[in-house]
């Protein structure tokens, strides 16, 4: 089978999954959607999802009463802050990612006390907690007691990648706020060192396939890590007293340069670090991933050849991506029938 006909069934195969994601009862015409095929997969559009209600209770309009004017107080906030500092946009990314993979989509990740998963070791250099807080504040002069802070950390986390030039997906609403965050439990987060069994595990765990853990990794096309994180493969790789082989060696010039001290910051993408694209696969193929969970994605066959597809295809990868994100934000929320509640200050739970 040649390289270019089996590209193209990744490609057939990731958009059929991409659709069906948002579209799951909509049918196709095998010969029709085939023949259109050359045309659609760059020119791909996010569906306009219809009103109604999901099966978890998580509504479209839950707030179209209640708070009409939400989103547009979040979407001005998170503009305003962005404008401010452009990296805050990676910082809100990764904030939601580590809320959703503890206890799932729960605002956990905020709340500010002694031994909650804010001050876990995993946790230590996460941003954006102020561009929470302030929209929230915003939200409690005009809604009061009304929007949780799951919520506004879901959408925040949409403005913010559609601030920076990526994909827009529609979010439904009515998560509510968890009571219980742990600093132990927040040990499962991901930090970057993992093989990709692991990654692959942790993913399943939460829901999540192999096509959302490729996809999602995408979110390194911008932010930053701190050196101390990669200091080992610069180094000493696996104990060899060499560094990691994997790494171009001139990108490991760079790097050893750049990152003399732990605490210094390194771009994830150091092609294009402000811009949201899919240069981060192409780094990879070019053995310039910085953390050895994103160089693994190009090594690995389970995952080798979605990271072809999403080289070869830059709006096959934002519509993806927005679909999978789409899918991060819901899992095991809490709502209505559940335990939560709606904080009044993100930091901290209700005082009854």
């Amino acid at each position: 089978m040649s390289n270019s006909f089996f590209s193209l069934l990744i490609l057939v195969l990731l958009y059929t999954i991409s659709v069906s994601a948002i579209n799951p009862h909509e049918n196709y015409d095998d010969d029709s959607f085939i023949s259109s095929l050359g045309d659609s997969v760059f020119t791909l559009q996010v569906p306009v999802l219809e009103e109604n209600t999901l099966d978890n209770l998580l509504s479209f309009g839950y707030y179209r009463k209640s708070c009409p004017k939400f989103e547009s107080i979040i979407h001005g906030k998170v503009k305003e802050w962005i404008q401010k500092d452009s990296t805050l946009a990676a910082s809100i990314l990764r904030l939601h990612f580590h809320d959703c993979s503890v206890r799932g989509c729960d605002a956990s990740i905020l709340l500010n006390h002694d031994g909650s998963e804010r001050t876990a070791y995993a946790s230590k250099t996460l941003r954006g907690f102020e561009v929470i807080d302030d929209i929230k504040a915003e939200l409690e002069k005009q809604c009061p007691k009304t929007v949780s802070c799951a919520d506004i950390l879901t959408a925040a986390t949409r403005d913010a990648t559609v601030e920076i030039g990526g994909p827009y997906w529609d979010i439904p609403y009515g998560r509510n706020d968890g009571k219980v965050s742990i600093a132990k439990e927040a040990e499962i987060v991901p930090m970057g060192h993992e093989n990709i069994t692991s990654l692959i595990e942790f993913f399943q765990s939460k829901g999540l396939t192999v096509l959302d853990l490729v996809v999602l990794s995408g979110a390194h096309t911008i932010g930053r890590s701190s050196c101390g994180s990669i200091q080992y493969r610069l180094y000493n790789y696996q104990g060899t007293g060499k560094p990691d082989p994997s790494i171009d060696p001139k990108y490991l010039n760079f790097l050893q340069r750049k990152c003399r001290w732990a605490s210094e910051y390194v771009d994830l993408d150091a092609t294009t670090p402000k811009t949201f694209d899919n240069v981060y696969y192409i780094n990879l193929k070019k053995k310039m991933g910085l953390l050895s969970t994103d160089q693994l994605l190009y090594s690995d066959l389970r995952t080798s050849s979605l990271v072809s597809a999403f080289y070869a295809t830059p709006s096959l990868f934002k519509h993806q991506f927005g679909v999978s994100m789409a899918k991060l934000s819901n899992i095991e929320v809490l709502t209505e029938e559940d335990e939560g509640e709606i904080r009044t200050n993100c930091n901290f739970v209700n005082a009854y």
